[in-house]
């Protein structure tokens, strides 16, 4: 049960929302020294709602205007450089944003509301919905379009991001989308696939909960198990997150797009990729032999590839900031 519960709390467990961060993000106001550009940092925020959502900008040492790519983080309390206070440790989004200077792009990863620097006084979990992230994704695009230092912007969504991004980009006037790692499939059919394939017993209890929340209704859940994934002040959330089926998502976009997943993640299947780029004919796709959910190179094993999370000091996969760039510099 131990790896069950790891699998949901770091990919749709939505645990310590609201969460405090404990570290102090030291990549503002500093200068670091690529492989092709110098990139400088400064904090970028966003008011909304009588709050604050703190981002972090990273701009190349190049002529502007020039291309910028919006991080949009997966799911759970996941901060703007890809870790969190549940063990999460990656540093893979702060890694995108230095690979994307040496190349010239400037970058804008950002702490969802709630989550650590974004934290904010009488935060109620209540509250939250899916759609509040949809907006503030779709507010940061809009912040991004009047700063004249920038000319086509590019959302880049990862794991549960994926679907938030693809969204706002819908709904604004962004110029490409790069799904990293996103679900092809709506968030409750994944959660029923996932605890069915490792407990039968346990699979069908939950159905029954999430075909009650896919019509909007409140569920009470007694399973020790299960309570903290269906709490009752993530319910709002949940029934906001799984009205939205992703690749019918995908087929409206009309900009260029990529979609780009490795073969090795354990928490969303690869072949998750191959039904977004099946449902958008015009989308490029491309598989990462190697890599897994956090965006490392990664053995298929379970325990191997879990031990990955914790080591801040991996590198991306080499292949992956490949196509990326690949994929940018064909805009």
């Amino acid at each position: 049960m131990k790896k069950l519960l790891f699998l949901i709390t770091i990919f749709f467990m939505l645990a310590g929302l609201g969460c405090k961060s404990d570290k102090t993000d030291k990549t503002n106001s500093i200068s670091d020294t690529l492989a092709g550009y110098t990139a400088k940092t400064e904090d970028y925020n966003l008011q909304r709602d009588s709050i604050t959502i703190y981002g972090t900008l990273a701009l190349p040492d190049v002529e502007c205007p020039c291309n910028i790519v919006l991080i949009i983080a997966g799911s759970g309390p996941t901060d703007r450089n890809g870790n969190n206070n549940m063990g999460l440790s990656t540093d893979a989004y702060k890694m995108l944003a230095d690979t994307l200077a040496s190349h010239g792009y400037a970058s804008l990863r950002y702490d969802k509301r709630g989550i650590a620097k974004s934290y904010y006084k009488n935060f109620n979990e209540f509250d939250l919905t899916f759609d509040l992230y949809v907006n503030d994704a779709i507010e940061w695009i809009k912040k991004l379009k009047s700063d004249t230092r920038f000319s086509k912007i590019i959302v880049l969504g990862h794991s549960e991001g994926s679907l938030i991004g693809m969204l706002a980009v819908n709904s604004t006037q962004a110029d490409a989308f790069i799904s990293v790692a996103g679900p092809a499939e709506s968030a409750d059919s994944l959660i029923s696939i996932q605890i069915s394939n490792q407990s039968k017993e346990l699979g069908l209890e939950v159905q029954k909960y999430l075909k009650k929340l896919k019509k909007g209704e409140i569920v009470a859940v007694t399973n020790s198990d299960l309570k903290s994934l269906f709490r009752p002040s993530v319910q709002p959330y949940l029934i906001s997150w799984f009205k939205y089926s992703p690749k019918e998502e995908f087929a409206k976009l009309t900009v260029p797009s990529l979609v780009i997943q490795g073969n090795t993640d354990i928490q969303v299947d690869y072949h998750e990729a191959e039904k977004l780029a099946e449902a958008n004919k015009t989308s490029e796709m491309k598989i990462i032999e190697g890599m897994n959910h956090i965006l490392k190179i990664a053995d298929k094993d379970t325990l191997k590839n879990t031990k990955t999370y914790t080591n801040p000091k991996l590198p991306l996969a080499k292949d992956f900031c490949t196509e990326i760039i690949s994929f940018l510099d064909k805009l």
